[in-house]
């Protein structure tokens, strides 16, 4: 990839997921321009109908990129708590029935498990990066980080789920973690630094594989 840079477009408006992309995206992809869909008009809002992270991925991305005629890169991701049988899982965004409310999800999540000891209150953050081509090419990998649940939110960092996740060798929140000390072990930044190199062959016209490959610990 030389002379003038590559387009990609960012299958998300939410400000902070772009921030986080950006800081992952930029120095694997050093060569390729980062849009967003708001540089787009009239790009439609995606409806996260499917029941797995990678089909919400897919389905936006390849909606995005059909809108667009770019490349579109899309992720879902949430917290998967063990013993509520992985939920909130798909719904993370949107557990205390408004989406994006984080404060109210953190609270509702932590009355659910309330009561559970410390040695039970084990989960994962989950996400699955895709990556679209106009002619409906797609690909997708997961990306996963396990932790423990804390009693209460900590740190003023991140977003999300972050101020109560406390990934696995970690003695702090990921929400107290530097935006550079996140990346280098949530979910997100290991889906999408395996997802990397299938942009790069999308970008120069090589064939890309859809399996699910992923990275985790």
């Amino acid at each position: 990839m030389t002379g003038s840079p590559t387009r990609v477009v960012l299958a998300t408006r939410n400000a902070h997921k772009v921030g986080e992309l950006r800081a992952v995206l930029t120095p694997l992809l050093p060569d390729v321009e980062v849009l967003t869909v708001d540089a787009f008009d009239d790009v439609p809002e995606v409806a996260e109908t499917e029941v797995t992270f990678a089909g919400n991925a897919l389905l936006k991305a390849r909606a995005v990129a059909a809108a667009t005629g770019l490349p579109a890169i899309a992720d879902d991701s949430g917290i998967a708590v063990d013993v509520l049988g992985g939920a909130p899982g798909i719904f993370s965004a949107r557990w205390a029935g408004r989406h994006g409310d984080d404060a109210a999800n953190l609270e509702l999540l932590l009355a659910q498990i309330a009561d559970v000891p410390a040695q039970h209150r084990g989960g994962a953050f989950v996400c699955a990066a895709a990556i679209a081509l106009p002619d409906g090419t797609s690909a997708v990998r997961e990306g996963r980080s396990r932790g423990t649940i804390t009693t209460a939110p900590a740190g003023g960092g991140g977003f999300g789920y972050d101020p109560v996740f406390v990934p696995e060798g970690a003695d702090r929140t990921l929400a107290e973690h530097t935006p550079e000390e996140k990346n280098a072990i949530s979910h997100r930044g290991r889906a999408f630094r395996a997802l990397a190199p299938v942009v790069v062959d999308a970008l120069a016209g090589r064939p890309i594989h859809g399996g699910s490959g992923s990275e985790q610990d």
